[in-house]
């Protein structure tokens, strides 16, 4: 069960921190390819809807944290497409098999306890050829940074909501059954252990 700090105070300060222009950036380059029916694993503050393409028919939203709902009350009032919550548990979403076009993350990956079975459920509800569209930081491709993630992510997990530094993010979407047809490591400005990206698209074949 999620406390006071993990519901309330948390998302807040995510949504500041990853309000800057590089994030904005590559939230708008990551929805560029969204049309249909979208699901938003993570919707936090709604900061993804302005980027929302005119194809997009409707976007259903998953995320554990309510107080996003009133954080994101703006945005979505003001958007053209449609939102809708639908849940809150990344591990089991409750829609059907195979019963939307696109899957939509940005840096929520990191925090699923269960990544593995929440991308297996991203798998199940997408249609064939549908996509998974992705911005997560994760593991580094250099051993002496990837040791350093290692280390500090027990304590990473403590005070950011159970957030991994260092997951191999490109790994565990092809695990579940993904395929990857675009794959970046963009990086964000700081210190490499928290700004190694994997940004991408993946396709359910």
């Amino acid at each position: 069960m999620m406390g006071l700090y993990e519901q309330q105070v948390l998302p807040r300060i995510i949504g500041v921190v990853l309000s800057g222009r590089e994030c904005t950036r590559l939230r708008a380059q990551v929805a560029a390819g969204l049309e249909g029916d979208v699901l938003e694993v993570g919707f936090g503050s709604g900061a993804n809807v302005p980027h929302l393409p005119a194809g997009v028919k409707q976007l259903r939203a998953v995320d554990p944290a309510t107080v996003g709902r009133k954080l994101a009350a703006r945005r979505v009032a003001a958007s053209p497409v449609p939102v809708s919550y639908v849940g809150l548990d990344g591990e089991d979403l409750p829609l059907g098999d195979a019963s939307v076009d696109h899957v939509l993350s940005t840096w929520t990956l990191c925090t699923i306890p269960d990544v593995g079975q929440a991308l297996r459920e991203i798998r199940r509800v997408l249609r064939p050829g549908g996509t998974l569209r992705f911005v997560e930081h994760g593991r580094s491709d250099r051993p002496s940074i990837a040791r350093w993630q290692d280390r500090i992510t027990p304590l990473q997990r403590r005070i950011a909501g159970g957030c991994h530094l260092n997951r191999s993010i490109d790994t565990l979407i092809v695990d579940a059954g993904l395929t990857l047809t675009r794959l970046e490591h963009p990086r964000l400005p700081g210190p490499e252990i928290f700004g190694y990206l994997f940004e991408g698209v993946a396709t359910k074949t």
